[in-house]
């Protein structure tokens, strides 16, 4: 199958004769074209038409904006429905618009192109968090951002040059009290003026130079300083009780004291009163 899609496709861009005087166009269009892309690495998705038949492939084509004929991508020249084509390589300029087209054909049959909109890679894509660990360090936290790789951009533009500073977003486990800090990246960032021995979660994202998307990191938690042991809870709480019941036991020994002292007393007053009426 793929030696006739290639002897096609040489026939027609070779411009011995007309696409449509080939084969008959008559296949449900391709619909849903859009390009995607995360880290500066892009996509394109398409859905097949109402009613395509089963073995029916796809080509697509890219263009850029300065540029006035299409151009295949080799990769993606015979695709299944449900594939996804990769147009990273393709998109080579950072700051040019491109446009991609999706055609479904069989040996017989064509449907007519269905274009996307235009992509633009650096203000288009979504920049995803940087890698992230936490640690802590008495009454603060210290995190580590690691920069994502990335096949998108050229040697004298790393994805690090599209970061304009990173949100964290820090919340207290044991009661959800929360704040957030806006700073300049930094491969490492101590969040100081916490709690010691208190659990804390930090989610992080990035704003961006030219794009308006972003996503966040999930939770990453840590605690300030390592909580006591159980065993030393134990302790504490055994010897609080220890005490509060040796408390318990002095007041009642100095009460019951007292009711001795004072029965005594009343027993000797009596005697006293009787010795006297004897008299």
């Amino acid at each position: 199958m793929r030696l006739w899609v290639l002897l096609l496709l040489l026939y027609f861009h070779l411009g011995n004769a007309p696409w449509t005087e080939v084969v008959g166009i008559s296949l449900p269009a391709p619909s849903n074209v859009s390009i995607s892309s995360f880290n500066m690495e892009h996509s394109i998705s398409f859905l097949p038409g109402p009613r395509t038949p089963s073995g029916t492939l796809f080509t697509i084509q890219v263009i850029c904006h300065r540029k006035k004929s299409w151009t295949p991508v080799r990769s993606c020249v015979d695709l299944t429905a449900g594939q996804v084509c990769n147009l990273t390589r393709e998109f080579k300029d950072p700051y040019s618009h491109y446009k991609a087209r999706v055609q479904a054909f069989t040996p017989t049959q064509t449907s007519s192109w269905t274009e996307s909109g235009w992509f633009q890679p650096l203000s288009d894509t979504v920049l995803g968090p940087p890698h992230v660990s936490v640690s802590g360090c008495g009454n603060c936290l210290i995190l580590q951002l690691r920069v994502p790789e990335t096949r998108g951009l050229h040697q004298d533009l790393q994805l690090m040059d599209l970061y304009r500073g990173v949100i964290f977003h820090v919340q207290r486990t044991r009661d959800g009290a929360q704040f957030r800090l806006n700073l300049p990246y930094s491969e490492e960032t101590v969040i100081t003026y916490l709690q010691p021995g208190v659990e804390y979660c930090v989610t992080v994202s990035v704003r961006t130079l030219f794009s308006s998307s972003s996503v966040s990191s999930k939770p990453y938690c840590a605690f300030t300083s390592p909580p006591p042991p159980r065993s030393s809870l134990h302790v504490v709480f055994g010897l609080l009780g220890a005490f509060c019941m040796l408390g318990f036991l002095l007041f009642g020994l100095v009460v019951y004291r007292h009711q001795l002292s004072s029965e005594f007393l009343r027993q000797c007053r009596s005697r006293t009163l009787s010795y006297t009426d004897t008299q």
